[in-house]
């Protein structure tokens, strides 16, 4: 089981906990919503829950619990710019089906 960065991840997540001034790392998950079903969700980390597993990429902690963990196995996150738009993007191979907007997914 493993959960990746890309370069430009890693040092968005970084600059981030730099900026917030504490944090360990950050938290990756999933959650019911939208019409597909499960939507992400992606928060600072300042304590570790009993259940959580913590990965390591590139210089960063990426804690996932072990609910989401089943759905997010495998998944890289990246951060993208295209145009005005700018976020991270998960490249979760898990995805059978996404809504239009692209903010709910199906496993």
């Amino acid at each position: 089981m493993a959960i990746t960065l890309s370069d430009t991840a890693a040092e968005r997540v970084r600059r981030f906990l730099d900026n917030r001034g504490s944090g360990i790392g950050v938290r990756l998950g999933v959650k019911t919503s939208g019409c597909s079903g499960m939507a992400y969700v992606m928060e600072f980390v300042d304590e570790l829950n009993e259940d959580d597993v913590v990965f390591e990429d590139k210089g960063v902690k990426v804690i996932v619990d072990q609910k989401s963990l089943v759905y997010l196995d495998g998944t890289e996150l990246d951060y993208a710019k295209e145009g005005l738009n700018e976020g991270f993007v998960f490249n979760n191979p898990n995805v059978k089906d996404q809504c239009g907007c692209g903010e709910s997914f199906t496993v």
